[in-house]
């Protein structure tokens, strides 16, 4: 092609061209980076600095080089990325709160559960890998792995790791592909090795079968797995579900100590949660929290209850629904499988694709050996005849100019003997003994039927898997340190639960203007108010009740009333909280317990018996609670002291008449207009109502005068509800208010 020439070139669509790119593109990431391998439980990046490490003699008896060094292979070498996403893979394995069984011993700061990411850069720290890492290694060199070219193909590297055991539920993994993620938790060494014994010995076992030794997840942290386990179960039947962690506390002079936290979850993040509550007044029944934890121990929290009355249940409970003490885990077991594809896969499933991985190792090792043993015995036997022939060996050696052909004519040698004969050091032939090389003939011998024994029977070779597996397990194995307790959920206190309970009187002035006042003593007429404005209502309740309040059209508005402003100001507008209709005033405040009952009437004879929990609204804009019909004036509420069954009910019109009758036989609603209340002629209006219990003491005032009405001096005034009832004496016809004494 002339230098003029253009170099020819492919046209291609580029729907076509991106589809491609990125179907390649996901697959790369999906096979060669987010997902482990069923095998070794590794993924690439993981699989060369384990196999980096090891090409560096950093094993477990080594001294420990800086990361630096490791990194450097691995990145020079094998992996062709970047050097500090490759050292947070280095890091991450050496984290004892990250992996269940770290791969990596570091030296160093290799960061800390309150800040995992807070490790030393790599040229402080020093690392190799563990004893577990052996697990990993140990058969590596024993033709038992797929060797392919590393990404310039001028060395070679393993295709995977030889696992001598089923590491991919043993430390986990988690990762984000492109239209896949997994999510592995980690499990405890005994456990998964006995249900694997379980599923060699009876190979349909079900899921249920096998969850009868591998209990759930065990992670690094010794926080409590409160998963039931039926949940469990369904999660290991299916690959998928979720496990909820709780911290685990104690109690220790009256104090709460939190020991444990749910995995990857970090004190400082969990006070910080702890003091934003505090902060807005929602941890009230605290004292103080602090963090006391240190180096030897790194999780130890201690909550300071206000008093001896609180009750700690109750308190954590809050404290698990609001904060990360308790945490759920997805589970979504994803990995690439022996056909090197990504698949989720239920827990029996993995088990048996690890075990034909196992089952093949195992006897590509065997096979390896074996070819060893026989390569050597057919050694042997050339050294035997050469030994027996010894005189005539060095004779030909000597005299001839091609020795080799001569030997393998005279003595029948092949020429793999003839040369092994040839490289033996005269030296090492004249020490030769006969007994030697018959006595290692006959323990490789015997090797060579044991190994061929043991590859042509299944049971043989099932039998050496699991006896290997329990060797691993005794020697590697630890107790189970997330332990399983099925505990109620945890339920967030409300805003009312949260606030002390304490004496409030809740005052509201003329002109709309509310405050509170800490306990019932308060004198609200005296306290100082804006210029031209004055006290109009007042009500007694408790600092974790709601406060309510009714305007002139019937609608119904309410507010924590802790929230209130202090009674030391003037207050603030309750339109400030508000939205009333235009023209509407404020005519009445309440503070009860949502089970409180009132009687809600307009002056033209109306009401009905509510519960106070009606009155609450989260709406700005309030509720419509009362119908007020028109030209009619809103009263102030009655409430209803004691039972409702015994309880009586008063009116007074502004006629003088007071009616008396019994509170049941008004319904109780949720809202409306009510039932009549009392008969009056027109245009006379109610003017007083009040509920008292038959032992209580009605008291009618009127200007100046009063009469106490008790017991049979009430006679005159009973009637059934909607009647005139009987006319006060002459100068109490006009009735300022009732009030309940008693």
């Amino acid at each position: 092609m002339s230098s003029g020439e253009m170099l020819p070139f492919e046209q291609v669509p580029l729907k076509a061209y991106a589809e491609n790119a990125y179907l390649n593109y996901s697959m790369y990431v999906v096979l060669d980076r987010a997902l482990p391998f069923v095998g070794d439980g590794l993924k690439p990046v993981q699989r060369r600095i384990v196999y980096a490490m090891s090409e560096l003699g950093l094993n477990a008896a080594a001294k420990h080089k800086k990361s630096a060094r490791t990194v450097g292979d691995v990145i020079g070498k094998y992996h062709p990325h970047g050097d500090s996403a490759c050292y947070e893979a280095l890091v991450l394995m050496a984290q004892p709160f990250s992996f269940r069984y770290p791969l990596v011993d570091g030296q160093g700061n290799f960061g800390s559960p309150d800040d995992p990411k807070s490790f030393a850069a790599m040229r402080y720290t020093e690392s190799k890998l563990t004893p577990f890492a052996k697990l990993l290694l140990e058969e590596l060199g024993q033709g038992t792995v797929e060797w392919e070219p590393n990404f310039d193909g001028t060395l070679e590297e393993p295709s995977w790791m030889p696992a001598r055991v089923p590491a991919v539920l043993l430390n986990g993994a988690t990762g984000i592909a492109v239209g896949m993620a997994t999510d592995i938790p980690p499990h405890n060494l005994r456990e998964v090795v006995s249900a694997c014994i379980r599923l060699l010995d009876d190979p349909d076992a079900s899921t249920a079968d096998l969850c009868e030794h591998i209990q759930g997840p065990d992670y690094p942290t010794g926080a409590e797995i409160i998963t039931s386990r039926v949940e469990l179960l369904r999660m290991y039947e299916t690959g998928n579900g979720a496990v909820r962690c709780r911290a685990m506390y104690t109690r220790e002079q009256g104090n709460v100590v939190i020991t444990a936290l749910p995995h990857q979850v970090s004190p400082s993040k969990v006070m910080e949660q702890l003091a934003e509550q505090f902060r807005a007044k929602k941890l009230t029944m605290l004292e103080e929290f602090r963090d006391e934890g240190d180096h030897r121990e790194p999780v130890r929290l201690v909550l300071v209850p206000r008093s001896n009355r609180v009750d700690v249940d109750e308190l954590m409970s809050h404290l698990f629904a609001t904060t990360d003490l308790e945490k759920s885990f997805r589970i979504n077991l994803n990995l690439i499988g022996l056909d090197g594809r990504p698949q989720v896969k239920p827990l029996k499933l993995l088990l048996e694709e690890w075990l034909r991985f196992r089952t093949d190792t195992v006897r590509k090792r065997l096979t390896h050996r074996l070819a060893k043993v026989e390569r050597r015995l057919h050694l042997l036997d050339g050294l035997l005849i050469a030994f027996l022939n010894l005189d005539e060996v060095i004779r030909i050696v000597r005299t001839e100019d091609e020795p080799k052909p001569v030997l393998m004519a005279r003595f029948g040698l092949s020429d793999e003997q003839a040369e092994y004969i040839l490289e033996t050091k005269l030296r090492q032939l004249a020490r030769l003994e006969e007994m030697k090389i018959r006595g290692e003939q006959a323990e490789l011998e015997a090797e060579r039927a044991d190994l061929k024994s043991t590859l042509d029977s299944k049971s043989r070779l099932k039998t050496l898997i699991k006896r290997e597996l329990e060797s691993d397990a005794r020697q590697y194995g630890d107790d189970r340190r997330s332990p399983l307790v099925e505990r109620v959920q945890a339920r967030a206190l409300s805003e009312a639960e949260l606030t002390p309970s304490e004496p409030l009187t809740v005052i509201l002035s003329e002109k709309g203007w509310v405050r509170a006042a800490k306990g019932h003593d308060i004198d609200a007429t005296g306290l100082n108010y804006r210029e031209g404005d004055r006290h109009f209502a007042s009500a007694r309740g408790r600092s974790n009740w709601q406060a309510a309040f009714l305007d002139t059209g019937g609608r119904a508005y309410s507010t924590p009333a802790h929230t209130l402003p202090s009674a030391r100001g003037q207050g603030e507008p309750l339109t400030g909280r508000f939205d009333p209709p235009a023209g509407a005033r404020f005519v009445a405040t309440l503070a009860a317990a949502p089970e409180a009952r009132f009687v809600l009437a307009t002056d033209v004879g109306y009401g009905f018996l509510t519960r106070f929990e009606s009155l609450v609204s989260r709406n700005r804009a309030g509720k419509q609670l009362l119908t007020v019909p028109d030209g009619a004036q809103v009263m102030a509420p009655a409430a209803v002291p004691g039972a409702v069954d015994s309880a009586l009910f008063a009116a007074v019109s502004s006629d003088g008449h007071l009616l008396v009758f019994a509170l049941a036989d008004l319904p109780e609603l949720d809202k409306g207009k009510g039932n009549k209340l009392m008969s009056m002629k027109t245009p006379h209006r109610l003017v007083a109502m009040a509920v008292f219990q038959p032992n209580q003491e009605l008291v009618v005032v009127a200007g100046g005068r009063i009469t106490r009405l008790k017991g049979s001096d009430l006679d005159a005034y009973r009637g059934a509800r909607a009647q005139r009832g009987g006319l006060l004496p002459r100068g109490l016809q006009r009735v300022d208010r009732l009030e309940v004494i008693g």
